[in-house]
């Protein structure tokens, strides 16, 4: 279909009703329509494995599945049969259900690097009980984020060193620091600067490349000669990279590490996990000084501990992770074919590890550009594919993966079209998507 043609009235009226009752229109500013075309960010009423329907009657391709927590697609059968089982056993109680005991067995089965584990709602809680348990248990107030990663939670500790820093004291932002990824030298340059002060090291064990050899390990004896506790966020990476997490991938243990995304298949459910000697100063079984480490009314609801047990089952029993590498790989390669048969190969670049690619839409000189991405996007979402990144879901068929790339192919073309004219701006539509992060709406 052409971009002019292909409108979304029903969805543009809805992100009204949306904006006027929700600050940004969405609950995750990951989910806003400033991320998308003008006037084509759809509105989704509903889903099933690989596909999902917007409310103008549009049915996609989607990658990226609730933002990368849908792995295994929407409504998939052995997860929903667990949580219907639950749902009519009851969700939440007065003293802990058996389903916790069951969970969290089951979840240190499949991640046995692990001791103790506690579950959340959201990433944002588990990463936040890491750093307030790493604090406990060192005495010292600063935090190590890893500079070259996007997000690690929604509270003031990590915020305030974004640009979205509004609200946030400056004594707060000041116990946050950063190290850049890869670099163990200017890492223990950081530990010996503020010696003595850095309770934790927190970053993705992983991202869009694959951490240098003996990179992981060096962190791990940095951390044990700076007396710091070192946390991998394994939001991404857990399940996508394997099942027991990048940690098991990469054969390095850290003190305490975090999950979430696939864990629950799009049901809310996240888990900080660790050694017993960290994890129980949020117990009861210990003499030091009380950690309230994590206490939250819904962390245990019944049906996301089931769904999360049913995750992990299939993944288990079903080789899931090295059915998403193949597809990713099947997917990388397709575009990347595409692209460079429409001579923007250099311009329309895939990155990241086949399980969690994304894309990158570059300019005439090799730079990022969010109008170049609003052109590619443009013509995704009228050749019926939803794609803020090219994160698969094992739900996708190879049939998917083909009739994307031929979208993409589609797409490349008008790109080219545009690189050629030195101006994307005639094949925009409207203003360009918005980076989340940035200092003003």
């Amino acid at each position: 279909m052409d971009t002019e043609e292909f409108q979304l009235p029903r969805s543009q009226a809805a992100n009204e009703r949306l904006h006027a009752m929700i600050p940004g229109g969405a609950h995750t500013y990951a989910k806003g329509d400033d991320q998308y075309p003008e006037n084509l960010a759809p509105v989704i009423s509903h889903g099933r494995g690989a596909h999902v329907w917007d409310i103008d009657g549009n049915r996609y391709i989607e990658y990226g599945s609730g933002l990368r927590s849908v792995s295994l697609g929407h409504a998939h059968p052995r997860v929903t049969e667990a949580v219907r089982r639950e749902l009519d056993r009851g969700s939440n109680f007065v003293r802990p259900s058996i389903v916790e005991a069951d969970a969290a067995e089951r979840f240190l089965a499949t991640v046995p690097t692990a001791e103790m584990v506690k579950f959340a709602k959201n990433g944002s809680d588990a990463t936040t009980a890491a750093v307030r348990l790493a604090r406990a248990a060192t005495g010292r107030p600063r935090v190590a984020i890893c500079g070259d990663q996007p997000f690690f939670s929604v509270d003031d500790w990590f915020i305030g060193s974004t640009p979205m820093s509004a609200g946030i004291p400056a004594a707060t932002t000041e116990l946050t620091v950063s190290f850049p990824y890869g670099d163990l030298a200017a890492t223990a340059e950081l530990l010996t600067r503020y010696q003595d002060e850095i309770a934790c090291l927190i970053l993705e064990p992983a991202g869009h490349t694959e951490p240098p050899p003996g990179y992981l390990a060096g962190l791990r004896e940095l951390a044990d000669r700076h007396g710091c506790v070192l946390v991998f966020d394994e939001m991404i990476t857990g399940f996508r990279w394997s099942e027991a997490g990048a940690q098991s991938l990469y054969g390095v243990a850290p003190d305490l590490s975090t999950f979430g995304k696939a864990l629950g298949n799009g049901f809310a459910i996240s888990a900080l996990a660790g050694r017993r000697e960290l994890m129980e100063r949020g117990g009861q079984r210990h003499s030091a000084d009380r950690v309230f480490l994590l206490s939250t009314t819904h962390g245990a609801e019944t049906h996301s501990l089931a769904a999360a047990m049913a995750v992990q089952s299939t993944y288990v029993e079903e080789g899931i992770t090295a059915q998403l590498h193949a597809l990713g790989a099947r997917l990388a390669a397709g575009v990347t074919d595409a692209a460079a048969g429409m001579g923007v190969g250099d311009h329309v670049v895939v990155r990241g590890r086949a399980s969690n690619l994304v894309f990158a839409t570059l300019d005439e000189k090799g730079q990022p550009s969010q109008q170049y991405r609003t052109l590619f996007l443009r013509r995704l979402l009228a050749g019926g594919v939803l794609a803020p990144s090219f994160v698969v879901s094992s739900a996708l068929s190879d049939t998917d993966i083909d009739h994307t790339v031929d979208v993409v192919a589609q797409a490349c073309a008008v790109y080219r079209k545009a690189l050629d004219a030195g101006d994307p701006t005639p094949w925009l539509g409207g203003r360009p998507v918005k980076p989340v992060f940035r200092r003003r709406a």
